[in-house]
């Protein structure tokens, strides 16, 4: 019985995949990608972005990854073109994308259900144009959950009782500098490679972090033997990959924006996670009577920060909105103020 495929047209075929396989490899391009893991190269955020190597070859690109324990050296060089690509934390973005910089303002996504839409939104190619500011491009957000105030003190419990206190404030980070100030706060500078520190030995009295750092860095050190961790969150923060878009196919941001938005249930577990491995004993319960009066002092920063230039008003104005399709009732729906 005859099959229609002969040895000549195997051979064909043969040199048919490997014109293609030969021209595949032709298309693809190296480059490099420099990630801040404060624990270097055996660290978990490392780990995490090696799943997109295989994907990006997918893509038409090779990615070398390169592991920085200083972030803002990870900067510098991806600014300077030692690395095309970089994963940088909310805070260090700012200069590379006011909008997606500002996703981190205070009060501005309450919960897990309004975080999933706005990076919904943000995901869709018709929200590209707000992740390019010119060379730069934001390939991926990845959120590391919300940020709260971790005290070495239980009783400074509330914003009136910050006055004085020792507060750690990065030094790029011009929007803690002016909340601190604003309610008070005596201005420590540091960095992410030493804050850690200043708190654990006690050189500040006061930190702002994500519950995935409270073990990463140790911060239980600090808490001992009789502070906490206020339970109000101030805002979501995350990390985000910033591609110089000259150095990469046209649509490879918009691909890899695709791949790390599938990941945002599992990164959310990561953050439950976190939340949860924390003990009881170390939270400090807000009276929710108070929820309303911080939020609402939330609100008037953000307006505040936003006529300052340190917040970007579009991105407010889409926060905004999701909050209000969540929460269309809420009085702030009626105003423009934001």
């Amino acid at each position: 019985m005859k099959t229609g495929f002969s040895f000549s047209s195997l051979l064909s075929l043969g040199l048919l995949v490997g014109l293609v396989s030969a021209t595949s490899q032709a298309e693809i391009v190296k480059r490099n990608f420099c990630v801040w893991d404060p624990v270097g190269s055996a660290g978990p955020i490392v780990t995490m972005v090696k799943e997109v190597k295989p994907k990006a070859l997918g893509w038409g690109v090779d990615l070398n990854l390169l592991a920085y324990t200083d972030e803002n050296i990870a900067a510098n060089d991806f600014k300077a073109g030692s690395c095309e690509a970089v994963l940088l934390t909310g805070v260090t973005v700012r200069e590379f994308n006011a909008f997606t910089a500002t996703l981190g303002a205070v009060g501005a996504i309450p919960g897990d259900s309004e975080l999933k839409t706005l990076l919904d939104t943000l995901a869709q190619p018709r929200a590209e144009k707000l992740m390019r500011q010119g060379q730069y491009e934001v390939a991926g957000i990845l959120p590391i959950g919300s940020v709260f105030i971790y005290v070495r003190d239980r009783q400074v419990d509330a914003v009136e009782k910050f006055q004085g206190k020792k507060m750690a404030v990065f030094d790029n980070d011009p929007v803690a500098l002016t909340m601190v100030r604003r309610i008070g706060g005596s201005v420590v500078g540091a960095s992410l490679s030493n804050f850690a520190g200043y708190f654990n030995n006690g050189s500040v009295d006061i930190i702002f972090a994500p519950a995935v750092a409270y073990e990463t860095m140790e911060l239980y050190r600090g808490i001992e033997p009789s502070g906490g961790i206020l339970s109000y969150p101030l805002l979501h923060t995350s990390m985000q990959i910033v591609i110089n878009r000259n150095a990469f196919p046209e649509d490879f941001g918009q691909q890899m924006r695709t791949f790390v938005h599938g990941k945002f249930d599992e990164l959310l577990e990561v953050v439950k996670q976190a939340e949860q491995s924390i003990p009881d004993r170390y939270w400090v319960p807000i009276p929710e009577a108070r929820h309303d009066e911080y939020n609402e002092f939330m609100r008037q920063s953000r307006i505040s920060l936003m006529s300052e230039g340190l917040y970007d008003a579009t991105a407010l104005k889409v926060m905004k909105k999701v909050r209000c399709k969540h929460s269309p009732s809420a009085g702030e729906c009626a105003s423009s103020e934001e």
